[in-house]
């Protein structure tokens, strides 16, 4: 049986008891043995505890092949090693320490370290996995300058890559190629890197504002190299943003990004050499979607912006992760806002927040912001983290406004450039730059799950005043968090009125940010001849669920009123939470006001077709098995089936003239109108499809076959395979022959079919995991199927036979041992949701069990899987 690691506990953090000044690497790039020589020039931490401690390094999966300090070989008795740690006694204060190790990239299939990936070698290293390159005390608050030379055969390793600036580049006698970089700025060793392989490289530049030439390189295999453009101009973008909205300039001559596909995460902020899933940063002109042009907008600019939040200053120890990454999320949320996609990405945000991190938040895998233990890290890269983590920088940036959480992040840069930082190092910055107290604020990091506020009106006609009060649903001895409440007016016929609250001399904005800090408020508000419609949480203001009891009529007037997008977007999420209840409850009928708020929708398109797609964008069962809590699971899937009808039913006619509308002229555009009118369009399309018409599969077939864009024809091809429909597997053969050199688009055609709502979905998925161009090595291509079908599909996923836990079961169990990583991940997906019933409970224990008794089960897996076992 496999032992479990200790918990690591956030009040056991210490200093280090040594320093890495500099270090030297050299690499004899092999597939199967590439030798890795080590240099460390280390000294004693004046501020350890432990001024004679031994020095201990992090190492796994190392043959070690040469040892010495300060230039003489150590006999045997001055060190020991074992599999994960070498250790050296009686060292002196300063001294140099040199290593010599041999690894086998090859063998290297959990893609952590140095691996191979087809013909490119490439790393991985955060979290920890720097200790399978080479012995180093890995963790993130030891900043060191790295130079790094690299040798490999000119032919096989025609570009090798590593951080920083090259420096020298040549011919060994040996018909070997050698290459030198030099990072000039401290970094901790989990951003550390290196490519190299047969690359392609795609050029451009930038000038910084102070005149500095930066070579932006993209590099990708020579098949993919006409797919950069995007990319390279979404970088180039996203420098100029961070230079004038917080004064952050480029600190290298280069900036290289390389195009991976073996790649288990999403992409790695390296310094100067971020490293991307090739899905996530290659764009083929004539295949990328609208939704793989975005992603790619805010994956790109994420990474560069890690720069500065999270590389030049960087977080002290993995239980401030959320620290650096919420910073990041919420910086790469502003620039893609301010790229024209203000609304819809904080309607995404808002979404991604409700669907996944408050599930997240209800479940065995909860945890704050900043956990207090963890046994691995690798387990803790998760929504709460970064999206919830990003909520909360956004609530520092609203209580402090614009002017004083720039002043804020001037001081936080300025104090800790090349440290290693704490949230309570960024909030204290934030405090002190506003001349406010934020210490009561700090506790969102440390409090898990999701808060909840009970607000209650209350209004006197004779005094013209209107009050809300504002309760805190907190558990016993909880305290109450500080956060901002954005509220705005609404009367009776959708107008908005200003607010002023009963202490101001005059009437104030139409939106006005109040501050909770108590577990009961109640703020009264002046010159209110009647009763208003309170919009609260405008901007989705806090991470929070809000109860509040709206009649139909007055979220009716939310929905189609309100100036607030995300106001008008809850009103409608609200609306048809009410319409699947009252059809659990046995009601017939589709409320009024649903059918009022669609129609009006639909005839005001042109204004915001983006933001009208997203209100129109029904939530998936998980999502309303979530907000209803526990209820019969088969008879929500039937109710939202039933919804959609109905929906169509009503509106047929006038989604019909939507969808024309919105195809007329052909665009394939990526300006937000345009991309919102083909959104708004297949949202229109998929309503119409559901309801089963012949008339509407015709026009969904003509789509796919005639579609002008990628985006238009995948969107049909997505609703035709939900159908019964003879042409769905004509369709889906056809794509096949099309795509199938093209592997990113090979993805796509593994995840269509994993999200058809079809019965029969969960076999077809079986068959596909025959099919030769699936595989479980490649993530990309498990992701596609096996996580697509999970997530995205509950309705199947979540089959009353268990067939799906079953089948997902399997799979952890079959890459657990190829990639731990990837497994843990696909594990999570095991854990029971709150709104489950005790019957698949039941079914998930039972596939947990199995998992449970495998010996060699990994760490991460294991704890996912301990934990989900605990509350099944």
């Amino acid at each position: 049986m496999l032992v479990s690691a200790p918990r690591v506990q956030r009040d056991d953090y210490r200093p280090p008891a040594f320093l890495v000044d500099h270090v030297a690497l050299t690499f004899d790039l092999d597939p199967r043995a590439t030798r890795v020589h080590s240099e460390l020039w280390l000294r004693r931490n004046p501020d350890s505890p432990l001024p004679e401690a031994a020095l201990r390094l992090d190492g796994e999966q190392l043959h070690l092949d040469g040892l010495s300090l300060d230039d003489q070989p150590l006999p045997d008795d001055a060190w020991s090693h074992d599999a994960a740690s070498l250790t050296i006694y009686n060292v002196p204060d300063r001294f140099s320490l040199e290593t010599e190790v041999v690894l086998n990239p090859a063998a290297n299939t959990a893609l952590m370290g140095l691996y191979q990936a087809g013909p490119i070698l490439c790393t991985q290293c955060e979290p920890e996995a720097f200790r399978r390159i080479t012995f180093f005390p890995d963790r993130p608050d030891i900043l060191s300058r790295f130079r790094v030379t690299l040798r490999g055969d000119a032919v096989r390793y025609p570009v090798m890559l590593a951080n920083g600036n090259p420096v020298d580049r040549v011919m060994l006698p040996d018909g070997r190629a050698q290459v030198v970089w030099y990072d000039p700025h401290p970094k901790p060793c989990y951003l550390f890197a290196l490519v190299a392989g047969e690359l392609q490289k795609a050029e451009s530049a930038f000038t910084t504002a102070s005149g500095r030439s930066v070579s932006i390189g993209l590099y990708a295999e020579p098949h993919n190299i006409h797919c950069c453009d995007h990319a390279l101009a979404t970088i180039r973008r996203a420098m100029a943003w961070d230079e004038s909205r917080y004064g952050r300039e480029y600190d290298l001559d280069v900036l290289n990004l390389v195009a991976v596909s073996a790649y288990t995460m999403g992409a790695m902020e390296n310094k100067g050499l971020n490293i991307f899933n090739d899905r996530y940063v290659l764009a083929d002109p004539g295949c990328a979607t609208d939704a793989d042009l975005r992603a790619i907008e805010a994956l790109v600019a994420h990474e560069y912006f890690h720069n500065w939040t999270g590389n030049r200053v960087t977080c002290r120890d993995w239980f401030q992760l959320g620290l650096k990454e919420g910073l990041t999320v919420f910086r790469e949320q502003q620039f893609v806002a301010d790229q024209g996609w203000g609304d819809v990405r904080r309607i995404e945000d808002a979404r991604l927040m409700r669907t996944r991190q408050f599930a997240e938040d209800a479940g065995p895998l909860a945890h704050p912001v900043r956990p207090q233990a963890y046994r691995e890290i690798e387990n803790f890269f998760t929504d709460t983290v970064y999206s919830k983590g990003a909520e909360l920088v956004r609530m520092v940036a609203t209580l402090l406004g614009a002017r004083r959480f720039r002043a804020g992040m001037d001081r936080f840069f300025q104090l800790y450039d090349g440290e290693a930082v704490t949230v309570e190092d960024f909030i204290a910055c934030m405090a002190a730059a506003a001349d406010r107290d934020l210490d009561q604020f700090l506790q969102w990091y440390d409090q898990r799950g999701t808060p909840e506020l009970r607000i209650t009106a209350v209004h006197e006609r004779e005094q013209a005043r209107y009050g809300l009060r504002v309760e805190q649903l907190l558990p016993e001895g909880v305290a109450p968090l500080h956060m901002p409440l954005a509220v705005g007016f609404l009367d009776e016929g959708g107008r908005e009125l200003p607010v002023q609250l009963h202490a101001d001399a005059a009437p104030g904005p139409t939106t006005r940010v109040l501050e909770l800090g108590e577990r009961q408020q109640t703020f009264w508000f002046s010159g209110v001849a009647a009763p208003p419609i309170p919009a609260l949480l405008r901007g989705f203001s806090a991470p929070v669920r809000v109860h509040f009891r709206y009649s139909d009529a007055e979220l009716r007037q939310l929905a189609v009123r309100d100036p607030d997008a995300l106001a008008r977007w809850d009103a409608v999420q609200r609306l048809v939470h009410r319409a699947v209840d009252r059809r659990l409850r046995g009601e017939d009928a589709l409320p009024a006001a649903l059918v009022t708020v669609f129609g009006q929708l639909l005839r005001e398109h042109t204004a915001s077709p983006g933001v009208i797609a997203e209100m129109l964008t029904l939530p998936n069962e998980s999502t309303l098995a979530t907000e209803l809590g526990a209820v019969d699971f088969d008879a929500l899937v039937a109710a939202r089936d039933w919804l959609v009808r109905q929906i169509n039913s009503h509106l047929g006619v006038q989604l019909l003239a939507t969808y024309h509308a919105c195809a007329q002229p052909p665009d394939g555009g990526q300006e937000p109108v345009a991309v919102g009118r083909r959104a708004l369009k297949n949202v229109c399309l998929g309503i119409v499809v559901a309801g089963g018409a012949a008339h509407a599969i015709a026009l969904c077939h003509d789509q796919y076959a005639a579609g002008p864009t990628t985006t238009d024809r995948l969107a049909a091809l997505a609703s035709l395979t939900d159908t019964e429909a003879p042409v769905r597997d004509e369709a889906l053969s056809d794509f096949q022959r099309r795509c199938w050199h093209d592997p990113l688009m090979v993805d796509k055609w593994f995840a269509i079919q994993a999200r058809s709502r079809r019965a029969d979905t969960l076999e077809q998925v079986l068959a596909l995991m025959d099919n030769p161009a699936y595989a479980i090595h490649q993530p990309n291509r498990v992701r596609s199927l096996i996580e697509v079908f999970c997530a995205d599909n509950p309705a199947q996923f979540h089959r009353a036979d268990g067939a799906g836990y079953r089948l997902l079961a399997d799979q952890v169990c079959c890459i657990d041992p190829v990639n731990p990583p990837l497994a843990a991940g696909l594990a999570r997906y095991l854990s029971p949701g709150g709104w489950m019933r005790a019957d698949r409970r039941r079914l998930l224990g039972r596939e947990l069990e199995r998992i449970r008794a495998i010996p060699s089960l990994s760490e991460g897996t294991r704890e996912v899987v301990f934990a989900a076992l605990d509350e099944v």
